[in-house]
């Protein structure tokens, strides 16, 4: 359940520009009506209709997200607050300059903010986050946690470099395909890798 909460702005996203993909007219005219106000020079195109609509729908449904663990009194995780940063200024850039660029490059800053917390957090502060997450599961002996830390790092650091060259190298519906179902993909990959890596260090249950 949580897994789909967290991606709920994404799946929102990709369904909004695949319905403005196959319904360019309506597409445009919603945008028109909606996000001309916030738009340089007030006109939306029918091929700037999909993108600017998705990105819209992404940061609300981000905002969403976080009003709604409030309104529940639930913590609300700071990598859900730095999402939220994110798609707020690469999202808002990309509807005000209607350009989609800027969105694209919101994963990548992502991952690597993602990265450069577990990096940083291990060499300053002494704290492995993945360990903090993990050690009820598993027990690792020292050296391994901090491979296994470090692998996270080059992983995401991965992520955010072929998210700039599917951004760069293809057009947006591929971009947009990618960003729904590879990146998900690849992070699954890594999940399984990553846990037959470590599964006799896996606690027995009691």
């Amino acid at each position: 359940m949580k897994f789909l909460f967290d991606l709920f702005p994404v799946i929102l996203f990709f369904g909004v520009f695949k319905w403005g993909e196959g319904n360019a007219d309506a597409a445009q005219a919603f945008a028109q009506q909606y996000l001309s106000g916030i738009v340089s020079g007030g006109v939306v195109t029918a091929a700037q209709a999909p993108i600017l609509l998705a990105t819209a729908i992404a940061i609300i449904a981000t905002f969403a997200q976080i009003g709604y663990l409030l309104v529940r009194g639930k913590k609300v995780d700071k990598m859900l607050w730095i999402s939220l940063v994110i798609i707020a200024v690469f999202g808002g850039a990309t509807i005000y300059f209607h350009n989609e660029t800027f969105i694209k490059w919101k994963p990548t800053v992502l991952y690597w903010c993602f990265a450069a917390v577990l990096l940083f957090s291990q060499m300053f502060f002494n704290k492995n986050l993945v360990r903090t997450m993990l050690e009820k599961q598993m027990s690792l002996p020292e050296g391994v946690w901090r491979r296994v830390n470090l692998s996270w790092v080059a992983f995401f650091l991965t992520m955010g470099l072929l998210n700039l060259y599917v951004a760069y190298s293809f057009p947006t519906n591929i971009w947009v395909n990618f960003k729904m179902f590879g990146g998900m993909g690849l992070m699954f990959l890594f999940i399984i890798v990553q846990s037959m890596m470590l599964s006799k260090y896996l606690k027995e249950p009691q």
